[in-house]
């Protein structure tokens, strides 16, 4: 089943408002008293939103294999929710929630108890609930959905600026956006009841345990992070090695030569390089931690990372590129646990050995260089993954038995005809 954008952006802010509801409903039972979960002002918590619009999108192949919808619903939410929490606690907001209190807790920001119930809630969102959602909303005249969901739009979006910018304090430099958000809070206070103070007094309400953390935050010294420039540049050096790894890896167990490149020139593997530069983004200042640790994350998260790659390039492309079915324990031949292992394996030895040097290694580089080398890798990859994206729309295509309809059309088939598209990805199937 395919769900247009409209769809999408209604069960996004529908499961946002739900969640909000539920993790308000629940807090507020526990305090005795009104508590607003959501992040922003508005009604929403968008985790919600986003993982639900995720298992829509990435689990829909999975509709009538109720376990393995369910598993797989419990490892995206899952991965959701961890990842979320690291990237508010990157945000210098410290942890917004913590499970350390509760068994098989992982990091304090997933345990056990919660992936189950997510898992549970995947599955009936993905079975049951989006399809109830949606006759309703096809009830609707064209031009009202359209009204709707662009309304819902511009008001998250307002929300979700207003909110980052009474959270970085930044009031003085945008104070329009502030008072519109200050409105939709009021609005909000209204709807659920009422709730005194603004995003950093509740903030401090709803989580007492980041009011020490956030106040000495300030006084704090800067930590070490990674900025956009070091980022783009484990992009492109782990797109690079990942490409010629796998190419080493398939000479030596299949015996053959074979292209593993994502993209039309040089050997580069996008999947390799994104996973580097997401896993050093999240992972860099955990390097103190045990190495099980480690690889427990990266077992987890490049298995859900893995199977998101798959269907993503199978919904846009119409091709998969790889497929593990008669692999043992693979989940609808897009990922198994035997390369889950090295997933985890690989963010040990990064993490551990090969991040310090590397990461002296581009400090030097952009010293001596400047920005010039930089600027001029970043215009390579921009056009040479959009020439990709074209050449691979066509391959599709003319698979297909679609015909060039245009100028662009032609001068594609015309440099990356199908013998060529063979050679550069000889792995691809038509879905």
């Amino acid at each position: 089943m395919r769900y247009t954008f409209y769809e999408l952006m209604l069960l996004l802010f529908l499961y946002s408002f739900l969640g909000w509801v539920a993790e308000t409903g629940v807090a507020s039972l526990k305090e005795k008293n009104f508590r607003n979960r959501g992040f922003v002002s508005g009604p929403f918590c968008f985790i919600y939103g986003l993982c639900a619009v995720l298992l829509t999108v990435f689990l829909q192949e999975l509709r009538q294999r109720p376990v393995y919808l369910f598993i797989g619903s419990m490892i995206i939410a899952t991965t959701v929710e961890w990842f979320t929490g690291k990237t508010l606690e990157r945000m210098k907001q410290k942890k917004w929630w913590d499970y350390s209190g509760k068994r098989w807790n992982f990091d304090g920001y997933i345990c056990l108890q919660y992936s189950l119930l997510w898992g549970l809630l995947g599955f009936g969102v993905v079975r049951y609930v989006n399809d109830w959602l949606l006759i309703a909303y096809r009830w609707l005249p064209i031009p009202a959905r359209t009204v709707l969901v662009w309304g819902l739009v511009i008001i998250g979006a307002v929300d979700i600026l207003g909110s980052l910018v009474a959270v970085n304090h930044l009031e003085e430099k945008l104070p329009g956006l502030l008072k519109w958000n200050q409105r939709l809070q009021k609005w909000t206070e209204r709807l659920a009841g009422g709730i005194a103070g603004h995003i950093d007094e509740r903030i401090r309400k709803v989580y007492p345990a980041t009011v020490q953390q956030v106040q000495t935050a300030e006084t704090e010294e800067e930590e070490e992070h990674c900025g956009i420039v070091q980022l783009f540049w484990l992009f492109f050096i782990g797109a690079f090695l990942g490409d010629i790894v796998e190419t080493i890896f398939c000479r030596v167990t299949a015996g053959v030569w074979m292209s593993r490149s994502s993209l039309v020139w040089g050997p580069f593997s996008i999947v390799w390089g994104l996973a580097l530069a997401l896993a050093t983004a999240l992972l860099h200042k955990d390097r103190n931690k045990p190495d099980r640790y480690i690889f427990f994350v990266g077992t987890f998260l490049g298995g859900a990372y893995e199977y998101v790659c798959s269907v993503f390039t199978e919904i846009v492309f119409g091709k998969v590129f790889w497929d593990y079915s008669e692999i043992p324990f693979n989940l609808g031949g897009r990922i198994n646990l035997l390369y889950c292992f090295f997933w985890g394996i690989a963010a040990v030895v990064w993490i551990k050995v090969l991040f310090p040097p590397m990461d002296a290694v581009i400090k030097k580089l952009l010293k001596k260089t400047g920005r010039w080398l930089t600027v001029l890798c970043m215009v390579f990859m921009v056009v040479n993954m959009s020439v990709s994206v074209l050449a691979l729309v066509r391959y599709d295509a003319r698979g297909r038995g679609a015909a060039a309809e245009s100028a662009w059309e032609e001068m594609i088939d015309e440099r990356f005809d199908d013998a060529r598209m063979e050679r550069i990805y000889p792995n691809a199937k038509q879905r």
